[in-house]
């Protein structure tokens, strides 16, 4: 094999210090970070700004240590624990924006209180992900309105699920502490951020050169909408390297986002609705219609279901009809079989809203596949 290209050596060059300070939780996620940093060099070229939401279940994830690593290699690096929205908007400014890295992101949204505090941070996230999408804001003595602009690209590492919006628009690293036999070096800032620069500085003078070949490149992707938006800028920089590098970053983008998709499932309360319903009309062999108080009854013996939570006897009618309000779902007076009339609903009502927000996953992959992929965020 003859030596690496430009960007193939310095992309593997990244990954094997990521690797050297961070126990990583897949190989997926090690191919996603690393373009994920390497994007910041091109952010002039993207349409959209993708998130980096690095989540752990508990603390001693090594979450901040990838953050460490992060803002030694990503190009204009702007770095904070907790910044006010004002103070983030004054400070994305121009072309060529800032990379935003945010510690501690809990302590933003890890409550109801302090999600309400900083919604408009939220939304800046938010609204931020992709061009074009400027805040208005009063500014001055004459309240005259002035535009600030919110494109950039900006990881997120924190504690527990950032909010579902930014989740929705961010590559998720599911962070986990490190096993027995799982090892890292010390991470010294005076000792170690040298090497980390010489890669920052390789990686902006491999890609400033592309950035007009970026701009013009629509590159077949393995996913569809808003994530194929947000894996976009990862999926161009592993075509420009080459290589081994354009397959690798669309198996991650399948494999991570199918991951995500699953974790959905099981953890959107709605989206968990719409399964625990096809699961109830499957109970009674999928009659055409069902009433609400067995629907209920079989929704609420779920032991592992959150509704439990929505009062001392688990969920209620009205409290049904609410979450199904969003999908123009409602219950009405219904004819059953035996020429009884009662409130519930007919299957056929959710078979569009089960194809879109639920459908029923893909047959198994043979046992040698399926042990060949192993989920991200587990031990292969």
């Amino acid at each position: 094999m003859g030596p690496l290209r430009e960007g193939e050596q310095v992309l593997a060059d990244l990954r094997a210090q990521i690797k050297r300070y961070v126990a990583m939780p897949s190989e997926e996620a090690m191919t996603a970070v690393t373009l994920w940093a390497a994007a910041t060099h091109l952010q002039r070229a993207w349409q959209h700004a993708p998130r980096l939401a690095i989540v752990a279940p508990e603390k001693r994830c090594g979450k901040s240590r990838l953050l460490e690593v992060l803002v030694e290699t990503v190009h204009n690096r702007l770095i904070t624990v907790n910044a006010s929205a004002a103070a983030i908007f004054r400070s994305i400014t121009g072309e060529d924006p800032p990379a935003l890295l945010v510690d501690e992101a809990d302590t933003l949204f890890g409550t109801a209180k302090a999600a309400e505090k900083n919604e408009e941070v939220r939304g800046l996230l938010n609204a931020g992900h992709q061009r074009n999408r400027p805040t208005l804001r009063e500014s001055g003595p004459e309240h005259a309105v002035q535009e600030f602009p919110t494109f950039a690209m900006a990881a997120l590492a924190g504690i527990g699920d950032l909010p579902g919006t930014i989740m929705d628009r961010s590559v998720v690293i599911r962070m986990r502490r490190r096993a027995d036999g799982e090892k890292v070096a010390h991470f010294r800032t005076y000792r170690d951020t040298p090497a980390l620069h010489a890669i920052r500085d390789g990686l902006h003078a491999w890609l400033q050169p592309l950035h007009v070949q970026a701009m013009e490149m629509q590159p077949p992707m393995p996913v569809e909408d808003r994530a194929a938006d947000t894996w976009e800028p990862l999926v161009i920089i592993a075509d420009l390297a080459g290589g081994d590098w354009p397959a690798l970053a669309r198996s991650a983008c399948r494999i991570m986002t199918g991951y995500e998709a699953g974790q959905d499932e099981e953890g959107g309360l709605r989206t968990r609705l719409l399964v625990g319903i096809r699961r109830a009309f499957a109970a009674e062999n999928d009659p055409a219609v069902l009433s609400t108080k067995r629907l209920l009854e079989s929704l609420n013996t779920d032991k592992e279901a959150p509704w439990a939570e929505h009062g001392p006897n688990g969920l209620t009618p009205r409290a049904l009809q609410l979450l199904l309000k969003p999908f123009g779902i409602s219950s009405a007076n219904r004819r059953f079989p035996d020429g009884t009339q009662a409130k519930g609903f007919a299957r056929n009502q959710f078979l569009d809203t089960w194809a879109r927000y639920c459908p029923q996953p893909a047959p198994a992959a043979e046992p040698a596949q399926a042990a060949a992929e192993p989920p991200p965020g587990t031990a292969a």
